[in-house]
């Protein structure tokens, strides 16, 4: 799977800090998403999609991999 973590905080313009604490989780769980060495599960998915404001499909893909 890949996703857009990194740019959607970008847009945002917020640390990985930041993020982690708007969804409840640790810093070290944002940089793993984003370096795609951790997937979230469903629900930590729904909550970066409040955050961003986008589907969850705007910022993961699947692929052919997966």
């Amino acid at each position: 799977m890949e996703n857009r973590i990194k740019i959607e905080r970008a847009i945002l313009d917020i640390t990985q800090d930041e993020l982690a604490q708007k969804i409840g989780v640790s810093r070290q769980t944002i940089n793993s998403i984003e370096a795609n060495r951790y997937v979230p599960s469903t629900v930590l998915a729904l909550k970066l999609s409040a955050v961003f404001n986008k589907p969850v499909n705007d910022f993961f893909k699947l692929t052919e991999n997966d």
